[in-house]
This record gives C-alpha cells, sequence and structure tokens, in this order.
C-alpha cells in the first residue's frame, strides 16, 4: 500500500508532497510522492491531506467509557469513591468487554493507535479481548486494590497477584506483540506493601512486563499515603521498587524538588494528563522541569468521566496551552514538544521500540487525517495545525502493524453503531448512573 499527502514524519520532518510504502507490518520508505510511486508501482495508493505517526495515549481507562459525564464537577477522591468506583464495580463482564470496545472505537475514529490502559479488578480478560479483536496496540492491565476499596472491588492481596500472573501468561505478547501487560496497581492509597512489592516481583519474572501506576495528582491522596506511610508518594513508591525505566506513572502533579530527582536518576516515565488535572482541578503538573531534568513526559487523556473525550488532538492543545499559562512563558511546551510527548515519548513510556515516527523499518502505525474544515484554513504549518487546531473526528484513516483499521472516515475492524447501541443499553442500566439519553 502507498499513502500520499503531507507527511508529518517526526516532530522535526515534515514532506509536503509526501509518500509512505507500507510492506507487511513495517514502513519500507518514506520520501517524496513522485519517488515512493516510480519505486514501488503498481501498488494501491490511498490519499489524505496529512498523514502522521499514530497517536499514543500513555495514560488511559477505556473501561471507563461508559461513565462519561457521571462525575462532573467533583475532586479527585470523591469523583473516584463516590462515582466512578461504584460504576466499575456494577460492570459484569459482558458491560466490560462493552466498555472496553467503545473506548477502543473513540480511539481508532480520533487517531490513538496505541495505548497504556488501565482496565478494572474484574473481567480484565474481556477488555484485552477487545484489545486483540479491534486492532489496537496495547500496554493493559488489570487493576490491584487491596485495601480502601469499595464494595465490589476490594481483593485478597495473594488472589489479586495471582490472577495478574494468570493474565500476563495468557495475554503478555498477544497479537503478535501488539498486545502486552502492565502491572497495574491502582494507586498506593488502595494497595498495601505488599500489594506493591509484589507488582514489582511479577514484572522482574516477566520480561517485558512493565508497571503502570497513579502517583501525586492531588494534594488530598499525596497527604493520604504521607499518613499510610511516612512517606511521598513517589518516595514511597520508590522505597518498594515501582520507579524505573519499566515503570509509567500517570500524573505526577504534586511532586518536592527530592522527588523529581528520583524520577529523574531512575528513568521513570510521566504522564502528562492535562485536560483530567483541570477538570478534577488536581493542578498543573511541573512538565517543563520535568523536562529540564531529561525525564520522560508522555501523553495521556485518562478517562472519559474525567476529561471527556479520548480525543488525542485536543489533549495536544491542552498540553501546549496549559503550561504556557502556567509559566507566563508562550515559548513553553511549542508544537514540537508536545507532538513528541504524544508519539515518540509515549511508545518509549509503553516499552514499544520503532513506534511513534514515520521512518523506513519504524512500525506502520499511521494516521491521515483531512484539512477541509474551515479551522484548517490556511494552513501555513503542518506541525502547528495537529497541536493547535484539528480535532479527532478530523482522523479519516488508522492503521496499526500496517492493518486499516479505518479509511475515508469509516471503521472497518467491527461494527461502529453497534458498538455504540449496545453501550448505549448497557449504560442505560448501570447501577448510580444518571438517566442515559440514549
Amino acid at each position: 500500500m502507498i499513502l500520499t499527502g503531507t507527511v508529518v514524519a517526526d516532530a522535526s520532518t515534515t514532506i509536503e508532497d509526501g509518500g509512505i510504502a507500507v510492506e507487511g507490518d513495517r514502513i519500507a520508505a518514506v520520501g517524496e510522492r513522485e519517488a515512493i510511486l516510480d519505486a514501488y508501482p503498481d501498488r494501491e495508493v490511498h490519499s489524505y491531506d496529512l498523514l502522521a505517526p499514530g497517536f499514543v495515549g500513555s495514560h488511559v481507562h477505556s473501561v471507563q467509557s461508559l461513565g462519561r459525564g457521571i462525575a462532573d464537577d467533583t475532586e479527585l477522591l470523591d469523583w473516584l469513591f463516590d462515582h466512578v468506583l461504584p460504576m466499575e464495580a456494577s460492570l459484569d463482564a459482558e458491560a466490560m468487554y462493552v466498555a472496553a470496545r467503545l473506548g477502543y472505537l473513540e480511539m481508532i475514529e480520533s487517531g490513538t493507535t496505541t495505548c497504556v490502559d488501565h482496565l478494572s479488578v474484574h473481567h480484565a480478560d474481556r477488555a484485552f479481548d477487545a484489545a486483540v479483536e479491534m486492532g489496537v496496540r496495547g500496554r493493559l492491565g488489570k487493576v490491584l486494590m487491596d485495601k480502601r476499596a469499595p464494595d465490589g472491588l476490594r481483593e485478597d492481596t495473594d488472589a489479586a497477584l495471582a490472577e495478574t500472573e494468570r493474565l500476563v501468561d495468557r495475554y503478555h505478547g498477544a497479537a503478535d506483540g501488539r498486545i502486552r501487560y502492565a502491572v497495574t496497581p491502582r494507586f498506593a492509597v488502595s494497595c498495601t506493601e505488599d500489594c506493591l512489592r509484589g507488582a514489582r516481583r511479577i514484572a522482574d519474572e516477566n520480561e517485558g512486563v512493565r508497571i503502570h501506576t497513579h502517583a501525586s495528582e492531588n494534594r488530598d491522596e499525596v497527604a493520604t499515603v504521607e499518613e499510610d506511610t511516612g512517606y511521598r508518594n513517589v518516595h514511597w513508591l520508590d522505597e518498594v521498587g515501582l520507579t524505573g525505566e519499566d515503570v509509567v506513572l500517570a500524573h505526577c502533579v504534586w511532586t518536592t524538588e527530592s522527588e523529581r530527582e528520583v524520577l529523574a536518576e531512575t528513568g521513570t516515565h510521566v504522564t502528562y494528563c492535562p485536560s483530567s488535572n483541570m477538570k478534577l482541578a488536581s493542578g498543573i503538573a511541573p512538565v517543563v522541569d520535568y523536562l529540564d531534568r531529561g525525564i520522560n513526559v508522555a501523553l495521556g487523556n485518562d478517562g472519559p468521566p474525567c476529561n471527556n473525550t479520548l480525543d488525542p488532538l485536543t489533549e495536544m492543545r491542552q498540553a501546549s496551552l496549559l503550561q504556557k499559562v502556567d509559566h507566563h512563558d508562550p515559548e513553553a511546551t511549542p508544537a514540537r514538544t508536545v507532538f513528541e510527548m504524544a508519539t515518540v515519548n509515549g511508545a518509549r513510556a509503553a516499552g514499544f521500540d520503532r513506534v511513534g515516527k514515520l521512518r523506513e523499518g519504524w512500525r506502520a502505525d499511521v494516521v491521515g487525517l483531512t484539512t477541509d474544515e474551515t479551522r484548517a484554513t490556511p494552513l501555513y504549518d503542518p506541525l502547528s495545525h495537529l497541536v493547535f487546531s484539528a480535532h479527532g473526528d478530523d482522523v479519516e484513516f488508522t492503521m496499526v502493524d500496517g492493518e486499516v483499521l479505518q479509511a475515508d472516515g469509516e471503521v472497518l475492524v467491527a461494527d461502529a453503531d453497534e458498538i455504540r447501541a449496545r453501550a448505549r443499553a448497557v449504560a442505560s442500566g448501570l447501577d448510580g448512573a444518571p438517566d442515559c439519553l440514549c
């Protein structure tokens, strides 16, 4: 297959009249359109206004998609314990599958090709099955909660860790390596020391498995961890082994100088979730400082109940503008920096090699967008457009590992109407949810 259009190969490389040759699951060549067409004759050609690497959502909650809008105007711990966790607890296996498919459908439609997905305590198999079927690239994990959990979500520590090991054996490396595992404690507030140390043990015993959790998102959360352990949040995670190159920490809004030193020294990845942090009034993550220290910062949407979308393009805009306001500096987090967070930085955090750029030999994860919208007129700088003007519904083409998941705005790997209809039906019957205008 040949793809043609303006190619934004990475944050530094744009080819105005470009082409991409795809062979199998890899990019065979990237260059000028005519050169690509000459080198690969008799290939099927698809043209889009803009072509870019697939975006990476480095912290999402696909299975919270049925809770979109149920917990507006609340702060983190009330949002979580009064609304979102009871909603998760009410999901049976079928509802979990429906929720995950809805989340992955939104990602495909809006250009997210890779995700680091924090699932729920129960029925994680069904979310893994949905990811395999829908064709997304993902690092997924069952949630661990063995304290401070509502009815239906609190587990025995040993049982929770044993279930994690079963899921690792079954799904890590599934779909020819497209699906990988992350051991996923909810956060230190709801996990005992034994649980957290068990998460590290499982990651160490299984090559390529990573760890994904929340940290220092909210001041009350930080205070709770300190009261429980005597440590600041990141220092506690470091104490129990949950820092390092194989660890992805979502948020990290409220960190001290010494905690930031730990993040930098251990090579721990941080995921910036600006829309969620704004909506829950959690604060503004010190992203510029993290980048200055050499910490890898990726970008995530978090969950639909606190965003309320999984649109990676809107999240790039929010990511840049929030830092500019916080620093009173228009040069803070320019388009190039944010684009890297949403692509190659995210792939690095997720532990996927050769993902996040359009380069020869790299994975064929590609999105195509239209620029027919008025807000794309005039278009001087494609990178600026992607970060500051484009929306997820501009995405018309989505490819993962050379498989076309969406073409010309039509999802090919599933019946989108059927997924939405089933989601509406399940949402209308959720315990504690408001009436669904389905």
